[in-house]
């Protein structure tokens, strides 16, 4: 069983100065909780790229092709009517009158796509508990998540991370591979 690290840091700024040092140590930070976004931080503990810009764009496309689907089969195809002697057997002539519906549902399956990801992504399902290792997290401490495999090495690393400047050092037993 392997253990996992938290560093209680009281300021973003010895959070940020503290990981280059432990990493040249050797000591892998995989994560960090913060009450707000901090720039930068996402390169100092090496988060990838992120691909949700991918998936919104799929999104949209889907919303786009539905949108021009349903305004062939219904305006063409199911239900053809003639209104103000417009002909309108030939989609790409009817295909401006429908721009705004395929604007809408563009951004309706863009919209609720990325919100669901969110959701999935984040495992904030309903029933599903967040861990908080501090009271605080949400206040004004910043966690550093810190893992380590060799459990002959978690009093060396909980001492190296406070002597890094955390104000506290929490262990938790855990299960990972």
């Amino acid at each position: 069983m392997a253990k996992r690290i938290y560093g209680v840091f009281d300021d973003e700024e010895a959070l940020m100065h503290a990981i280059p040092l432990l990493k040249e140590k050797g000591v892998v930070c995989k994560d960090v909780q913060s009450p707000f976004p901090i720039h930068g931080i996402e390169s100092l503990i090496g988060v990838p790229r992120t691909r949700i810009s991918i998936a919104s764009f799929l999104y949209g496309l889907t919303g786009t092709s539905f949108a021009l689907w349903m305004t062939w089969y219904m305006m063409i195809y199911d239900w053809p009517i003639n209104i103000g002697g417009k002909p309108n057997m030939m989609f790409y002539m009817n295909l401006p009158a429908f721009i705004p519906v395929t604007f809408e549902l563009t951004v309706f399956c863009a919209a609720h796509g990325m919100a669901i990801t969110f959701l999935l992504r984040s495992k904030l399902l309903p029933g599903v508990t967040a861990p908080i290792p501090h009271p605080r997290i949400t206040d004004d401490k910043f966690i550093l998540h810190v893992d380590v495999k060799d459990e002959s090495k978690v009093n060396d690393v909980a001492a190296l991370i406070k002597s890094e400047g955390a104000s506290d050092v929490l262990l938790k037993s855990m299960q990972f591979s």
